[in-house]
């Protein structure tokens, strides 16, 4: 056989094995929320070490609305994988709050969710601006807040909290905006407050403090009792003094889980592998933001509100994690 008939066939040999190759390729893309956010750091981080240490997947990190709008992502199989808070999550798998049909006014659960990491405790943040004379969330009645992006868990807690204090949108002017969005306008003085529920510190916050003296408006521990006997998933925390510019006093306040889900149909073996990738390099996720501190594989399971994705779940028992 001449040389120029081997070249040939292994020419053609080449070109019917790469389609089978690309096809391969297995892309993940997950859902965050906004830049402004700790979702956002997180995921470009995760999805940069799945990307590199997972064979075979090509992974991507995008903004969203946050945790509502992912739990949607995910249901609709628009994403593998999702950032959300764990009361929502609950929610969602219950088909209760948001979730519920509100016509009929029967439960719409989203049975397809699944669970496959607990990650760090997020902080509900009420801020406002010193010289604004508010000094607690009673004291919004008849203010312009924001309360959250349309979908978001914020703009659920928010509308809790201000249950919890008498109010509702029926007696304050809100504005649902997105951590970045509420930041500057926060700044320009065209809100009176924002919530905020994200880890700490917050960027959106951050920026606030730069160049305006903000306060955080306390959530007592006794209201957060009170919280807690309706909806489960609340704990108090104390945000510590000077966590940001200007913040001279502790702030107590509540807080949720953020958590990683993905879908029920998800490959067993795929989510086995991107679970082993997360907590074989959880300190580039440590690295990307100060939150990524909490983070760790000995509390991946405590709280888990919904099922956990038996892909998940093998790893856990295999590395004794309960």
């Amino acid at each position: 056989m001449s040389r120029r008939a081997i070249i040939l066939i292994l020419f053609i040999t080449v070109g019917l094995a790469w389609p089978v190759t690309a096809q391969q390729r297995t892309f993940v893309a997950v859902a965050t929320g906004g830049t402004a956010g700790v979702y956002f750091p997180l995921g470009g981080a995760l999805a940069e070490v799945w990307s590199a240490k997972v064979p075979g997947v090509q992974a991507t990190a995008q903004t969203s609305g946050a945790s509502v709008a992912n739990i949607q992502l995910i249901a609709r199989g628009d994403v593998a994988v999702a950032f959300v808070q764990n009361d929502i999550a609950y929610y969602a798998f219950h088909g209760i709050e948001m979730f519920m049909d509100r016509v009929s006014n029967k439960p719409q659960p989203v049975s397809n969710l699944r669970g496959v990491a607990m990650l760090y405790p997020e902080i509900i943040q009420v801020v406002t601006l010193k010289g604004k004379g508010i000094a607690s969330i009673a004291d919004l009645k008849d203010r312009r807040v924001a309360v959250g992006a349309p979908g978001s868990g914020t703009e659920v807690n928010a509308r809790q909290i201000l249950r919890l204090f008498g109010l509702g949108y029926y007696n304050i002017r809100e504005d649902f905006l997105n951590f970045a969005e509420a930041a500057d306008q926060l700044k320009d003085g065209v809100i009176d407050a924002a919530f905020i529920t994200a880890g700490i510190p917050t960027a959106a916050i951050q920026d606030v403090a730069a160049s305006r003296d903000l306060q955080l408006l306390p959530i007592p521990r006794d209201a957060v009792d009170e919280l807690r006997a309706q909806y489960p998933y609340y704990t108090s925390v104390v945000v510590a003094a000077n966590t940001y510019k200007g913040q001279e006093r502790v702030a107590e306040t509540a807080a949720v889980m953020a958590m990683l889900v993905t879908r029920q149909e998800m490959d067993e073996r795929l989510i086995y592998d991107l679970t082993k990738a997360l907590w074989d390099n959880v300190d580039r996720l440590q690295q990307a933001h100060a939150r990524g501190k909490d983070i760790s594989l000995t509390t991946s399971r405590r709280g888990m509100p919904i099922t956990m994705h038996a892909g998940a779940l093998r790893y856990y028992r295999e590395r004794g994690i309960k």
